[in-house]
């Protein structure tokens, strides 16, 4: 049992964001400018920006898939796996576009800004909450890229559940796509 806490605990270690990463404004920012809530994930892969940004364009339900590490894959059914590759069809996203998500039947994102290879940011409506979602790439060395994961909405009715309940599904989802990205870069790397 320690063993696995340990595990989590450097998981969810491996996707806590900086303090001036938290502070900074980012693009998408703008959408919802007086969030009730604001969930802050970050995380650095061996990569270029451009051997990253495919592996997140193409994410999402109905496209790649949620990025998990093969040892989680494992217990999920084969056809609701996550891709292992770039795959050059999920390749064409652009402001306005919508893909569905795993909030619901009708949950859906629409893509709000794109600008190849730095930042999407995505815009929902779920009942009266409004959100965006922003992945943020920074290249702090040219063989590794930061990535930044902000999520903001209002109006939020029970913010006492998404703060706890919530931010630990946030949390959770976020430590294993990136966990998920970096055993798929390493496979990619390696060729």
């Amino acid at each position: 049992m320690a063993r696995v806490l340990g595990r989590l605990r450097s998981a969810f270690d491996a996707v806590r964001p900086l303090p001036e990463e938290v502070t900074a404004s980012r693009p998408g920012d703008d959408l919802i400018p007086a969030p009730q809530l604001v969930m802050d994930r970050a995380f650095t892969l061996e990569g270029s920006l451009e051997a990253v940004w495919p592996w997140l364009v193409q994410l999402g339900k109905n496209r790649s898939g949620w990025y998990l590490p093969r040892g989680i894959e494992r217990l999920i059914p084969r056809r609701r796996r996550a891709l292992r590759a770039v795959d050059p069809k999920l390749q064409h996203l652009a402001v306005g576009d919508v893909i569905p998500d795993w909030g619901g039947r009708s949950a859906t994102f629409e893509v709000a800004e794109l600008r190849a290879p730095l930042t999407l940011v995505y815009r929902s409506r779920r009942g009266q909450t409004n959100l965006s979602w922003a992945i943020n790439l920074e290249s702090p060395s040219p063989a590794a890229t930061r990535v930044h994961l902000r999520l903001r909405m209002t109006p939020v009715k029970r913010q006492w559940l998404v703060r706890s309940a919530g931010e630990l599904v946030d949390l959770s989802t976020v430590a294993g796509l990136a966990a998920g990205l970096r055993e798929r870069l390493a496979t990619a790397i390696r060729g």
